[in-house]
């Protein structure tokens, strides 16, 4: 079974092939994913790359962490489970509605003439 590991530190440039390509280099990679804002489209800094071994995961946290790649440090380690987030209540952003605040005989207000 595979090995997924967080690579921190990218440079916004980088693509997935030249983040695969630098792992492959220590293993067989299964996968690499360059996380992206999802307004924009513009990389977050940072990835995940799929190794098809703990032992390749390893030989690549002992080679890459700390190294430079354009400029910027490098950040390898296991990647942890996704954490769960809370859910909204609502589903609407948080946004109630106000509905209709004008008085009147059916909301407990008295009904008064537009004149």
């Amino acid at each position: 079974m595979g090995q997924k590991l967080y690579v921190g530190g990218l440079p916004y440039s980088v693509t997935e092939e030249q983040l695969a390509d630098l792992f492959a280099a220590h293993g067989t990679v299964e996968s690499a994913r360059v996380i992206s804002d999802k307004y924009t489209g513009q990389s977050r800094g940072f990835g995940f790359v799929d190794m098809s071994s703990s032992s390749e995961a390893e030989q690549a946290i002992k080679s890459l962490h700390g190294s430079q790649l354009s400029g910027r440090t490098l950040t390898v380690n296991e990647a942890r489970p996704q954490e769960q987030r809370p859910s909204r209540p609502g589903g609407n952003g948080g946004n109630g509605g106000g509905g209709d605040r004008r008085p009147g005989p059916d909301r407990g207000g008295e009904r008064r003439s537009r004149w």
